[in-house]
């Protein structure tokens, strides 16, 4: 992972700092831009050609030119992200180290520096040549008169923590094993002030996480539960808010073993939803929210080795609840499933779990969206909907009907843990419910949590999806 950039808003700007400018600030002298009839011509023409953004190389600075006047786009928000994705794109192949942001309102600038940062990542960790990708982009300038230095330090702490997120989902488990894992959310919690517990195998064990402990039998190595805590002196919260996140490090979906090709190659983003709900409590605590809250992460990898849990055990629950097994590569659920029913204890306000859980989400809607469900009110599904439009990291309401629960109900056992052949994403999140306190909101992300490639400011590989969205979602709950 690369240097991440610093940020800040200035006075005024060196007159050798490359510029993004809207259209209409051609005239303005306040940055000591000049430009000549050519120029101004070429301009014109691509404002009449409808273009978005147009580069001018000043010699001394670049100036990158967005045509924002006439803005028509559905999400003006992402609009501005991406364009500043397509300028980051430009300052990298030109090894441009400054950039700044003038002439626009707060939230556009904070809009075009989002898609700056989030652009602006690299995952080079294990190149030889790792120096000659790295990211060139040191500083982005704000101008102090339309930007406060709280909302851009707010923005860019959250920003920093999705690559934070994007790079544990990157990582192959050789390099983040369960163990490991555990090491980098305790690190990574403490250095912003979130209580932290770890839970090894013999707490496990005694605390009877069935679920946990079935996926992990073919492991060589132990699974561990973490448990983080961030209780501000005033909450403005009476009941904490829980994140439950799925941490399979890696899956090869145990004895009932993946096919290949492209199935099991990316298996270690499956815990892609435990990488969001830590990524998510790490930016609260950074900003200081004054929202109490705990996330709950299970973590092990899911293999066929030693003693694996088989197709037809039943395994008993933390809650006591009898699980029988039709298939070990629906492992997510099972120990999702503890880590809910531990979140009963806490008598959270709300709950909310994100999981890569099922490919029944991603062919539903692909990778540009999550689908989301659960028994919560309606508002807040409408807040999410909202923090979802708000950061672009959208979410799609799925029904949530008692008929699905019928298809989790086994004849040996309490529950199975697979349904029948169609909406597998929502029969998931029935079973999940069996277990989860109310009200409780299921988020699957297998599709937008690792992409195939790059779009704009999210790149090839983790995407830290969930991690702004849940943010979001924090900061402004209760609507």
């Amino acid at each position: 992972m690369t240097n991440f950039p610093e940020a800040k808003v200035v006075k005024q700007f060196k007159t050798t700092t490359s510029l993004i400018i809207p259209f209409s600030s051609i005239n303005d002298k306040a940055s000591n831009l000049e430009f000549n009839k050519e120029e101004i011509d070429y301009l014109q023409e691509k404002q009449k050609n409808k273009e978005q953004i147009a580069v001018l190389n000043k010699y001394h600075r670049f100036v990158f030119v967005l045509f924002n006047s006439d803005l028509k786009a559905s999400n003006p928000s992402e609009w501005y992200r991406k364009q500043g994705a397509a300028v980051e794109s430009v300052a990298q192949k030109e090894r441009i180290d400054t950039l700044g942001i003038e002439g626009f309102a707060q939230a556009e600038a904070l809009h075009i520096a989002e898609g700056i940062a989030l652009a602006a990542y690299r995952f080079n960790r294990y190149f030889k040549d790792k120096a000659k990708k790295e990211n060139h982009i040191k500083r982005i300038h704000l101008n102090q008169a339309a930007v406060t230095a709280d909302a851009l330090e707010e923005l860019m702490a959250t920003v920093a923590k999705v690559w934070v997120s994007r790079t544990w989902v990157n990582e192959p488990q050789s390099h983040l094993n369960a163990v490991q894992f555990a090491k980098e959310i305790r690190k990574e919690a403490e250095a912003v002030g979130i209580e932290v517990e770890i839970w090894n195998k013999e707490k496990i064990e005694a605390e009877k996480m069935g679920g946990l402990l079935a996926v992990n039998r073919g492991s060589e190595i132990p699974p561990v539960f973490a448990i983080l805590h961030w209780k501000p002196k005033k909450a403005s919260n009476k009941k904490p808010i829980v994140l439950v996140g799925k941490g399979v490090v890696y899956d090869t979906g145990g004895l009932s073993l993946k096919p290949t090709a492209n199935s099991m190659d990316i298996m270690k983003c499956d815990m892609g939803g435990a990488a969001a709900v830590v990524g998510a409590i790490l930016s609260v605590a950074a900003n200081k929210l004054d929202k109490e809250v705990y996330c709950l992460v299970p973590l092990t990898d899911n293999r066929p080795g030693k003693d694996a849990y088989a197709p037809g055990d039943v395994v008993t629950m933390y809650d006591g609840t009898t699980v029988e097994v039709l298939n070990t590569d629906a492992e997510g659920r099972m120990i999702l499933a503890d880590a809910l029913a531990y979140a009963k204890k806490l008598k959270p306000e709300i709950t909310l779990d994100a999981a890569t859980l099922t490919g029944a989400a991603e062919r539903a809607i692909g990778v540009h969206a999550s689908c989301v469900m659960g028994n919560a009110k309606g508002k807040v599904f409408k807040q999410l909907q909202k923090s979802g439009e708000d950061t672009f990291e959208r979410v799609v309401e799925f029904p949530f009907w008692e008929e699905y629960y019928e298809d989790m109900k086994s004849t040996i056992a309490d529950l199975k843990n697979i349904g029948g052949g169609t909406a597998g994403m929502i029969t998931a999140g029935k079973f999940l419910e069996h277990f989860a306190p109310s009200p409780y909101v299921h988020i699957d992300i297998a599709g937008p949590a690792f992409v195939p490639k790059a779009d704009a400011y999210r790149p090839k590989g983790g995407t830290g999806y969930g991690v702004r969205l849940l943010y979001n979602f924090i900061k402004n709950y209760p609507a």
